[in-house]
Protein backbone atom coordinates (compact mmCIF):
# COMPACT_ATOMS: atom_id res chain seq x y z
CA UNK A 1 0.00 0.00 0.00
CA UNK A 2 1.03 3.89 -0.57
CA UNK A 3 3.42 4.66 2.23
CA UNK A 4 1.36 7.25 5.10
CA UNK A 5 -1.99 5.71 3.42
CA UNK A 6 -4.44 6.96 6.26
CA UNK A 7 -6.38 3.05 7.19
CA UNK A 8 -8.39 1.98 9.82
CA UNK A 9 -7.05 0.76 12.83
CA UNK A 10 -6.33 -3.15 13.74
CA UNK A 11 -8.94 -3.08 16.43
CA UNK A 12 -11.82 -1.83 14.37
CA UNK A 13 -11.47 -5.40 12.48
CA UNK A 14 -9.55 -8.09 14.18
CA UNK A 15 -12.28 -8.12 16.76
CA UNK A 16 -15.06 -9.75 14.80
CA UNK A 17 -16.14 -13.13 16.13
CA UNK A 18 -17.89 -14.05 13.26
CA UNK A 19 -21.19 -14.79 15.19
CA UNK A 20 -23.50 -13.46 12.29
CA UNK A 21 -25.89 -11.44 14.69
CA UNK A 22 -24.75 -8.42 12.22
CA UNK A 23 -26.40 -10.63 8.83
CA UNK A 24 -30.22 -10.63 10.49
CA UNK A 25 -30.26 -6.53 10.90
CA UNK A 26 -28.25 -5.97 6.83
CA UNK A 27 -30.89 -4.88 4.77
CA UNK A 28 -28.47 -5.58 1.49
CA UNK A 29 -27.45 -9.45 3.45
CA UNK A 30 -31.07 -9.93 3.63
CA UNK A 31 -31.88 -9.20 -0.65
CA UNK A 32 -28.69 -11.95 -1.21
CA UNK A 33 -27.67 -13.97 1.62
CA UNK A 34 -24.52 -13.12 0.14
CA UNK A 35 -21.49 -13.45 2.22
CA UNK A 36 -19.87 -10.63 0.32
CA UNK A 37 -22.84 -8.72 0.93
CA UNK A 38 -22.95 -8.91 4.60
CA UNK A 39 -21.35 -6.66 7.12
CA UNK A 40 -19.43 -9.61 8.45
CA UNK A 41 -17.94 -10.20 4.89
CA UNK A 42 -17.23 -6.51 4.52
CA UNK A 43 -14.82 -6.83 7.82
CA UNK A 44 -13.47 -9.71 6.41
CA UNK A 45 -12.90 -8.37 3.39
CA UNK A 46 -11.13 -5.07 5.09
CA UNK A 47 -9.02 -7.24 7.23
CA UNK A 48 -7.74 -9.49 4.12
CA UNK A 49 -7.27 -6.48 1.93
CA UNK A 50 -5.47 -4.12 4.47
CA UNK A 51 -3.03 -6.85 5.40
CA UNK A 52 -1.99 -7.55 2.13
CA UNK A 53 -3.87 -10.72 1.02
CA UNK A 54 -6.39 -9.32 -1.31
CA UNK A 55 -5.82 -6.37 -3.37
CA UNK A 56 -7.76 -3.31 -2.56
CA UNK A 57 -9.12 -3.30 -6.17
CA UNK A 58 -12.20 -1.97 -7.37
CA UNK A 59 -14.33 -4.86 -7.19
CA UNK A 60 -13.62 -4.99 -3.34
CA UNK A 61 -14.35 -1.60 -2.77
CA UNK A 62 -17.66 -1.78 -4.58
CA UNK A 63 -18.43 -4.14 -1.55
CA UNK A 64 -17.77 -1.27 0.21
CA UNK A 65 -20.46 0.87 -1.28
CA UNK A 66 -22.92 -1.81 -1.24
CA UNK A 67 -23.50 -1.04 2.35
CA UNK A 68 -26.49 1.63 3.33
CA UNK A 69 -24.48 2.77 5.45
CA UNK A 70 -27.25 2.36 8.23
CA UNK A 71 -25.60 1.53 10.85
CA UNK A 72 -28.22 -1.45 12.55
CA UNK A 73 -24.45 -3.75 12.19
CA UNK A 74 -23.13 -1.29 14.16
CA UNK A 75 -26.10 -1.51 16.66
CA UNK A 76 -25.61 -5.25 16.98
CA UNK A 77 -22.36 -6.02 16.86
CA UNK A 78 -21.72 -7.57 20.15
CA UNK A 79 -18.08 -7.18 20.33
CA UNK A 80 -18.21 -3.09 18.87
CA UNK A 81 -17.04 -3.81 15.60
CA UNK A 82 -18.68 -0.78 13.80
CA UNK A 83 -18.73 -2.48 9.96
CA UNK A 84 -21.07 0.08 8.42
CA UNK A 85 -18.15 2.79 9.60
CA UNK A 86 -15.39 0.60 8.30
CA UNK A 87 -17.19 0.57 4.87
CA UNK A 88 -16.88 4.28 4.97
CA UNK A 89 -13.47 4.32 5.93
CA UNK A 90 -12.32 1.77 3.19
CA UNK A 91 -13.90 3.57 0.30
CA UNK A 92 -11.33 6.99 2.06
CA UNK A 93 -8.59 4.44 1.43
CA UNK A 94 -9.35 3.58 -2.36
CA UNK A 95 -9.83 7.87 -2.71
CA UNK A 96 -6.24 8.17 -1.23
CA UNK A 97 -4.88 4.97 -4.00
CA UNK A 98 -6.91 5.89 -6.86
CA UNK A 99 -8.41 9.54 -6.24
CA UNK A 100 -11.79 10.29 -8.71
CA UNK A 101 -11.29 13.71 -10.51
CA UNK A 102 -15.55 14.11 -11.14
CA UNK A 103 -15.51 13.58 -7.06
CA UNK A 104 -13.13 16.66 -6.18
CA UNK A 105 -15.63 18.44 -8.77
CA UNK A 106 -18.93 17.19 -6.98
CA UNK A 107 -17.97 17.37 -3.66
CA UNK A 108 -15.63 20.02 -3.36
CA UNK A 109 -16.86 22.77 -6.34
CA UNK A 110 -20.50 22.11 -6.49
CA UNK A 111 -22.04 20.52 -3.49
CA UNK A 112 -20.52 22.92 -1.07
CA UNK A 113 -21.61 25.85 -3.12
CA UNK A 114 -25.13 26.96 -2.39
CA UNK A 115 -25.01 29.66 -5.70
CA UNK A 116 -23.54 27.17 -7.77
CA UNK A 117 -25.85 24.36 -6.15
CA UNK A 118 -28.98 26.70 -7.29
CA UNK A 119 -27.88 27.20 -11.01
CA UNK A 120 -27.88 23.53 -11.22
CA UNK A 121 -31.11 22.98 -10.33
CA UNK A 122 -32.97 25.78 -11.87
CA UNK A 123 -33.95 23.59 -14.53
CA UNK A 124 -35.85 20.99 -11.61
CA UNK A 125 -37.67 24.03 -10.34
CA UNK A 126 -38.29 25.14 -14.02
CA UNK A 127 -39.77 21.69 -14.87
CA UNK A 128 -42.00 22.34 -12.07
CA UNK A 129 -42.88 25.81 -12.45
CA UNK A 130 -43.98 26.11 -16.09
CA UNK A 131 -46.39 23.59 -15.28
CA UNK A 132 -44.12 21.05 -17.83
CA UNK A 133 -44.16 18.31 -14.99
CA UNK A 134 -48.20 18.68 -14.77
CA UNK A 135 -48.41 17.76 -18.68
CA UNK A 136 -46.16 14.78 -18.51
CA UNK A 137 -47.82 13.43 -16.23
CA UNK A 138 -51.03 14.23 -17.63
CA UNK A 139 -49.99 12.90 -20.59
CA UNK A 140 -47.91 9.23 -19.78
CA UNK A 141 -44.75 11.01 -21.12
CA UNK A 142 -42.80 8.98 -18.29
CA UNK A 143 -44.20 5.91 -19.86
CA UNK A 144 -41.66 6.60 -22.60
CA UNK A 145 -38.66 6.94 -20.20
CA UNK A 146 -36.42 4.08 -18.50
CA UNK A 147 -38.15 2.62 -15.21
CA UNK A 148 -34.77 4.15 -13.42
CA UNK A 149 -35.02 7.80 -14.84
CA UNK A 150 -39.23 7.51 -13.79
CA UNK A 151 -38.23 6.97 -10.42
CA UNK A 152 -35.58 9.35 -10.34
CA UNK A 153 -38.48 12.01 -11.62
CA UNK A 154 -41.08 10.39 -8.77
CA UNK A 155 -38.70 11.23 -5.95
CA UNK A 156 -38.69 15.01 -6.83
CA UNK A 157 -41.18 16.51 -3.79
CA UNK A 158 -43.17 19.48 -5.07
CA UNK A 159 -40.32 21.75 -5.61
CA UNK A 160 -40.15 25.94 -4.30
CA UNK A 161 -40.22 28.29 -6.61
CA UNK A 162 -37.39 30.08 -5.09
CA UNK A 163 -34.69 28.72 -2.94
CA UNK A 164 -35.51 29.09 0.83
CA UNK A 165 -31.73 30.62 1.40
CA UNK A 166 -32.77 33.64 -0.84
CA UNK A 167 -36.22 34.15 1.00
CA UNK A 168 -35.65 33.30 4.56
CA UNK A 169 -34.82 36.19 6.68
CA UNK A 170 -31.39 35.90 8.78
CA UNK A 171 -32.83 36.68 11.78
CA UNK A 172 -36.74 35.67 12.72
CA UNK A 173 -37.82 37.04 15.86
CA UNK A 174 -39.83 35.00 18.60
CA UNK A 175 -43.21 35.16 18.39
CA UNK A 176 -44.09 35.48 22.25
CA UNK A 177 -41.60 36.08 25.39
CA UNK A 178 -38.29 35.25 24.05
CA UNK A 179 -36.62 32.35 25.66
CA UNK A 180 -33.73 31.74 23.47
CA UNK A 181 -31.49 32.47 20.69
CA UNK A 182 -31.16 29.53 17.80
CA UNK A 183 -29.35 28.89 15.33
CA UNK A 184 -31.16 26.94 12.37
CA UNK A 185 -28.68 25.10 9.98
CA UNK A 186 -30.43 25.21 6.66
CA UNK A 187 -29.28 21.89 4.67
CA UNK A 188 -29.06 22.29 0.85
CA UNK A 189 -31.55 19.48 0.12
CA UNK A 190 -33.92 21.59 2.71
CA UNK A 191 -33.18 24.69 0.93
CA UNK A 192 -33.57 23.14 -2.77
CA UNK A 193 -35.94 21.07 -2.53
CA UNK A 194 -38.30 20.93 0.78
CA UNK A 195 -38.44 24.62 1.47
CA UNK A 196 -41.94 24.47 3.27
CA UNK A 197 -40.66 21.67 5.79
CA UNK A 198 -37.58 24.31 6.53
CA UNK A 199 -40.07 27.41 6.74
CA UNK A 200 -42.61 25.59 8.85
CA UNK A 201 -39.42 24.49 11.69
CA UNK A 202 -38.95 28.52 11.97
CA UNK A 203 -42.23 29.15 11.89
CA UNK A 204 -42.87 26.46 15.04
CA UNK A 205 -39.57 27.48 16.69
CA UNK A 206 -40.53 31.19 16.77
CA UNK A 207 -44.19 30.32 18.38
CA UNK A 208 -42.03 28.60 20.67
CA UNK A 209 -40.66 31.50 22.00
CA UNK A 210 -37.21 31.34 19.82
CA UNK A 211 -35.57 34.29 18.11
CA UNK A 212 -33.89 32.15 15.43
CA UNK A 213 -30.75 32.90 13.35
CA UNK A 214 -30.32 31.18 10.14
CA UNK A 215 -26.90 32.22 8.37
CA UNK A 216 -26.96 31.84 5.04
CA UNK A 217 -23.62 31.07 4.07
CA UNK A 218 -23.48 27.63 5.44
CA UNK A 219 -22.28 24.72 3.49
CA UNK A 220 -22.87 21.13 3.10
CA UNK A 221 -22.94 19.09 6.06
CA UNK A 222 -20.09 17.06 4.35
CA UNK A 223 -22.34 13.62 4.28
CA UNK A 224 -22.07 13.11 0.74
CA UNK A 225 -18.50 13.54 0.77
CA UNK A 226 -18.08 11.21 3.63
CA UNK A 227 -20.19 8.78 1.52
CA UNK A 228 -17.59 8.89 -0.95
CA UNK A 229 -13.99 8.48 0.64
CA UNK A 230 -13.42 12.25 0.71
CA UNK A 231 -12.76 13.00 4.18
CA UNK A 232 -10.69 15.92 3.59
CA UNK A 233 -13.26 18.29 2.02
CA UNK A 234 -15.56 17.34 5.36
CA UNK A 235 -13.30 18.81 7.45
CA UNK A 236 -13.11 22.30 4.83
CA UNK A 237 -16.67 22.07 5.01
CA UNK A 238 -17.04 21.31 8.97
CA UNK A 239 -14.49 24.39 9.60
CA UNK A 240 -16.63 26.64 7.20
CA UNK A 241 -19.66 25.96 9.24
CA UNK A 242 -18.23 25.90 12.60
CA UNK A 243 -16.36 29.33 12.15
CA UNK A 244 -19.99 30.49 10.41
CA UNK A 245 -21.84 29.90 13.48
CA UNK A 246 -19.23 31.07 15.69
CA UNK A 247 -19.93 34.61 14.90
CA UNK A 248 -23.87 34.27 15.38
CA UNK A 249 -23.71 33.89 18.97
CA UNK A 250 -25.99 31.18 19.54
CA UNK A 251 -27.17 29.12 22.23
CA UNK A 252 -28.11 26.39 20.40
CA UNK A 253 -28.00 25.05 16.95
CA UNK A 254 -31.07 23.43 15.25
CA UNK A 255 -31.31 20.98 12.06
CA UNK A 256 -34.54 19.42 10.65
CA UNK A 257 -32.39 17.14 8.38
CA UNK A 258 -31.48 13.96 9.96
CA UNK A 259 -28.79 13.58 7.87
CA UNK A 260 -27.09 17.44 8.66
CA UNK A 261 -28.22 16.65 12.35
CA UNK A 262 -25.99 13.18 12.24
CA UNK A 263 -22.74 15.06 10.64
CA UNK A 264 -22.79 17.97 12.31
CA UNK A 265 -22.67 16.16 15.86
CA UNK A 266 -19.86 14.37 14.55
CA UNK A 267 -17.56 17.48 14.05
CA UNK A 268 -15.80 17.11 17.61
CA UNK A 269 -15.00 13.51 16.83
CA UNK A 270 -13.82 14.35 13.24
CA UNK A 271 -11.56 17.33 14.26
CA UNK A 272 -10.19 15.99 17.27
CA UNK A 273 -6.94 15.51 16.44
CA UNK A 274 -6.66 19.29 14.48
CA UNK A 275 -5.16 21.68 17.64
CA UNK A 276 -6.77 24.57 16.22
CA UNK A 277 -10.23 23.39 15.84
CA UNK A 278 -10.42 20.19 18.72
CA UNK A 279 -12.08 22.66 21.17
CA UNK A 280 -14.43 24.50 18.59
CA UNK A 281 -15.56 21.53 16.89
CA UNK A 282 -16.61 19.84 20.47
CA UNK A 283 -18.43 22.86 21.68
CA UNK A 284 -20.35 23.25 17.88
CA UNK A 285 -21.47 19.18 18.04
CA UNK A 286 -22.57 19.50 21.60
CA UNK A 287 -24.91 22.50 20.96
CA UNK A 288 -26.82 20.22 17.79
CA UNK A 289 -29.87 19.41 17.84
CA UNK A 290 -32.44 17.64 15.59
CA UNK A 291 -35.74 20.03 15.48
CA UNK A 292 -37.74 17.30 17.29
CA UNK A 293 -35.26 16.60 20.15
CA UNK A 294 -34.85 20.31 21.18
CA UNK A 295 -38.83 20.93 20.56
CA UNK A 296 -39.16 17.91 23.14
CA UNK A 297 -36.60 19.46 25.53
CA UNK A 298 -38.63 23.24 25.90
CA UNK A 299 -42.28 24.05 26.65
CA UNK A 300 -44.28 23.43 24.09
CA UNK A 301 -47.77 25.24 23.35
CA UNK A 302 -50.30 22.47 22.06
CA UNK A 303 -51.33 23.53 18.77
CA UNK A 304 -55.61 23.81 18.50
CA UNK A 305 -56.00 22.98 15.53
CA UNK A 306 -56.84 19.92 14.26
CA UNK A 307 -56.13 17.57 10.86
CA UNK A 308 -57.78 14.51 10.71
CA UNK A 309 -56.42 11.70 9.13
CA UNK A 310 -53.82 8.19 10.24
CA UNK A 311 -50.10 9.14 10.15
CA UNK A 312 -47.30 7.05 10.70
CA UNK A 313 -43.75 7.31 11.19
CA UNK A 314 -40.42 5.96 9.36
CA UNK A 315 -37.38 6.25 11.51
CA UNK A 316 -34.70 7.59 9.23
CA UNK A 317 -30.96 5.53 10.08
CA UNK A 318 -29.21 8.69 10.84
CA UNK A 319 -31.80 9.78 13.33
CA UNK A 320 -32.62 6.78 15.29
CA UNK A 321 -29.16 5.21 15.42
CA UNK A 322 -26.73 8.05 14.61
CA UNK A 323 -28.34 10.39 17.01
CA UNK A 324 -30.77 8.32 19.04
CA UNK A 325 -33.81 10.36 18.60
CA UNK A 326 -36.77 8.61 18.08
CA UNK A 327 -39.47 9.04 20.82
CA UNK A 328 -39.40 12.98 20.16
CA UNK A 329 -40.77 12.97 16.61
CA UNK A 330 -43.46 10.75 17.95
CA UNK A 331 -44.66 12.77 20.79
CA UNK A 332 -45.23 15.81 18.48
CA UNK A 333 -47.25 13.53 16.37
CA UNK A 334 -49.56 12.56 18.83
CA UNK A 335 -50.11 16.21 20.45
CA UNK A 336 -52.29 17.00 17.26
CA UNK A 337 -55.59 16.95 17.98
CA UNK A 338 -57.21 14.72 15.38
CA UNK A 339 -54.44 12.92 14.49
CA UNK A 340 -54.20 8.88 14.88
CA UNK A 341 -50.67 7.43 14.87
CA UNK A 342 -50.01 4.35 14.14
CA UNK A 343 -46.69 2.67 15.05
CA UNK A 344 -45.21 1.22 11.38
CA UNK A 345 -43.40 -2.16 11.99
CA UNK A 346 -39.81 -2.22 11.13
CA UNK A 347 -39.93 1.44 11.68
CA UNK A 348 -36.38 1.52 12.14
CA UNK A 349 -35.58 -0.49 8.88
CA UNK A 350 -33.48 1.29 6.12
CA UNK A 351 -36.28 2.82 3.43
CA UNK A 352 -33.23 1.55 0.82
CA UNK A 353 -32.04 5.50 0.02
CA UNK A 354 -29.16 5.80 1.67
CA UNK A 355 -28.49 9.21 -0.36
CA UNK A 356 -27.97 7.68 -3.75
CA UNK A 357 -28.28 4.26 -3.73
CA UNK A 358 -31.30 4.28 -6.04
CA UNK A 359 -28.77 5.77 -8.75
CA UNK A 360 -25.71 3.57 -8.22
CA UNK A 361 -27.58 0.71 -6.79
CA UNK A 362 -30.92 0.90 -8.39
CA UNK A 363 -32.07 -2.51 -8.19
CA UNK A 364 -30.74 -3.62 -4.69
CA UNK A 365 -32.48 -0.05 -3.27
CA UNK A 366 -36.02 -0.96 -4.33
CA UNK A 367 -35.76 -4.69 -3.03
CA UNK A 368 -35.19 -2.70 0.14
CA UNK A 369 -38.01 -0.30 -0.63
CA UNK A 370 -40.34 -3.00 -1.55
CA UNK A 371 -39.85 -4.17 2.18
CA UNK A 372 -40.76 -0.87 3.77
CA UNK A 373 -43.83 -0.17 0.89
CA UNK A 374 -45.48 -3.30 2.46
CA UNK A 375 -45.43 -2.44 6.20
CA UNK A 376 -46.52 1.53 4.88
CA UNK A 377 -49.85 -0.28 3.01
CA UNK A 378 -50.74 -2.26 5.94
CA UNK A 379 -50.65 1.06 8.50
CA UNK A 380 -53.62 2.20 5.94
CA UNK A 381 -51.84 5.67 6.94
CA UNK A 382 -53.27 8.47 4.91
CA UNK A 383 -49.74 10.31 5.52
CA UNK A 384 -46.02 8.95 6.52
CA UNK A 385 -43.87 11.27 8.17
CA UNK A 386 -40.30 11.52 8.39
CA UNK A 387 -37.14 13.76 9.37
CA UNK A 388 -34.91 12.87 6.66
CA UNK A 389 -35.04 14.73 2.85
CA UNK A 390 -33.46 11.25 1.57
CA UNK A 391 -35.98 9.40 3.54
CA UNK A 392 -39.02 11.41 1.89
CA UNK A 393 -37.65 11.13 -1.52
CA UNK A 394 -36.92 7.30 -1.70
CA UNK A 395 -40.71 7.23 0.02
CA UNK A 396 -42.45 9.51 -2.74
CA UNK A 397 -40.82 6.36 -5.17
CA UNK A 398 -42.55 3.49 -3.87
CA UNK A 399 -46.15 5.35 -3.08
CA UNK A 400 -45.48 6.39 -6.97
CA UNK A 401 -44.86 2.69 -8.14
CA UNK A 402 -47.88 1.30 -5.79
CA UNK A 403 -50.32 4.11 -6.84
CA UNK A 404 -51.28 4.79 -3.06
CA UNK A 405 -52.64 7.61 -2.17
CA UNK A 406 -50.28 8.49 0.88
CA UNK A 407 -48.74 11.76 1.95
CA UNK A 408 -44.85 12.01 2.42
CA UNK A 409 -44.64 14.65 5.18
CA UNK A 410 -41.91 16.17 7.74
CA UNK A 411 -43.58 15.75 11.64
CA UNK A 412 -42.99 19.79 11.76
CA UNK A 413 -45.27 20.61 8.77
CA UNK A 414 -48.12 18.76 10.40
CA UNK A 415 -47.49 20.58 13.92
CA UNK A 416 -47.05 23.70 11.87
CA UNK A 417 -50.59 22.92 10.30
CA UNK A 418 -52.18 22.18 13.24
CA UNK A 419 -50.83 24.97 14.79
CA UNK A 420 -52.39 27.82 11.68
CA UNK A 421 -55.58 25.65 11.92
CA UNK A 422 -55.34 24.72 8.39
CA UNK A 423 -56.76 21.94 6.71
CA UNK A 424 -54.83 19.31 4.16
CA UNK A 425 -54.70 20.26 0.90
Amino acid sequence: MTPNLSTPSESQYLNCIRCGLCLSVCPSYREYLSETASPRGRVALTRKGLEGELELSPNLIEQMYGCFACMACNEACPVGIRPADLALEMRQVQEQIRPAGWKQTLFGGLIPKPGRMELATLPLRLYEMTGLRRLVHAFSLLKLMPAQIRDMEAMLPRLPQRPLRQVLPVVTPAKSENRCRVGFFLGCAQSLMFAQESAATVRVMARNGCTVVTPKETVCCGMPAAGYGRQDLVREQAQHNIALFERSNVEIIVTDCATCGSTLKEYGKLLAEDPAWTERAASFSKKVRDVSEFLASIPLEKPQGRIEGRVTYHDPCHLRRGQGVWKQPRALLKMIDGLEFVELPEADWCCGSAGSQLITHYETSLKVLSRKMDNIEGTQAEYIASGCPGCQMHLNVGIRQRGLDVKVVHPIELLDRAYNGKKDS
